[in-house]
């Protein structure tokens, strides 16, 4: 009775879905989180008479011959890259980016780390650093005479001093982008990592072509659709119930088998 372990695959694929839309309605309100997708694939087949094979004659073929499935696996989870809406927050260390891009970030390992979370506070020293305290690359300093600190939609970080007319330059923020975004690995906490799959990563300043721009003041909310995610959580769990259906139908069926004389 192969039903039982196709059905059986089947249920374990829509537990995955499950997963995947339950992980994207608990990061509803995650900044600048992509929500995600599952894709699946079907099984290889039992090739019980092939097309096309001769059937006796010496012309005559199989039209469609006899191909059995043996069930669904997960393909792979892909994040889907949609703008998320830009949500005001009026505090000048939040940046948003409008399109392609993402803020390099120094993780103590030394590594460099993706985000699109643009949240950034101050430290000690006045580096401007990520909400667990890792900075952002290229590096800014604002000083602490600093009044007014303005980021510019190109990136530019300039700094109002009491009693200067002009504004000062303190940095330059460069944002990162690639080929393949879905190749990314994420990390958690809002970061990413480049892989083999991503590509290398190319810096330029925003605006410049193929790359986004920021917003001071802002954030980039979640792209999560819940009315979406919902429609999808209830397919899913039909789905499961009817494989778990199929389960208990061949059940029944081998329970009447048994009890022939």
């Amino acid at each position: 009775m192969r039903s039982l372990s196709i059905s059986a695959t089947g249920m374990l694929a829509q537990q995955t879905n499950v997963d995947v839309i339950s992980n994207n309605i608990a990061n509803m309100n995650t900044t600048a989180y992509k929500k995600q997708r599952a894709e699946f694939q079907d099984l290889l087949y039992q090739q019980v008479a092939r097309p096309g094979a001769a059937t006796g004659g010496p012309q005559a073929r199989a039209p469609s011959g006899i191909q059995i499935g043996a069930g669904v696996r997960t393909g792979g989870v892909y994040r889907i890259s949609e703008q998320g809406a830009m949500t005001t927050t009026d505090n000048q260390y939040d940046v948003a980016i409008e399109g392609n891009g993402y803020f390099q970030i120094l993780m103590p390992s030394g590594e460099i780390a993706y985000t699109r979370a643009g949240s950034f506070q101050l430290s000690d020293q006045g580096e401007l650093v990520t909400a667990d305290g890792y900075a952002v690359q290229p590096g800014v300093t604002i000083p602490p005479q600093a009044t007014d600190v303005s980021i510019s939609r190109t990136g530019i970080v300039q700094i109002k001093v009491a009693g200067q007319a002009e504004m000062q330059d303190v940095g330059q923020l460069q944002l990162a982008t690639f080929v393949n975004e879905a190749g990314l690995e994420a990390q958690g906490g809002n970061l990413f990592l480049a892989t083999a799959a991503s590509g290398q990563p190319n810096i330029a300043s925003p605006g410049d072509p193929g790359f986004g721009m920021l917003r001071q003041g802002f954030l980039e909310a979640s792209n999560v659709n819940p009315v979406a995610e919902i429609t999808a959580l209830i397919s899913a769990q039909r789905a499961y119930e009817m494989n778990s259906r199929v389960v208990k139908t061949v059940d029944e069926m081998l329970a009447t088998s048994s009890q022939l004389r």
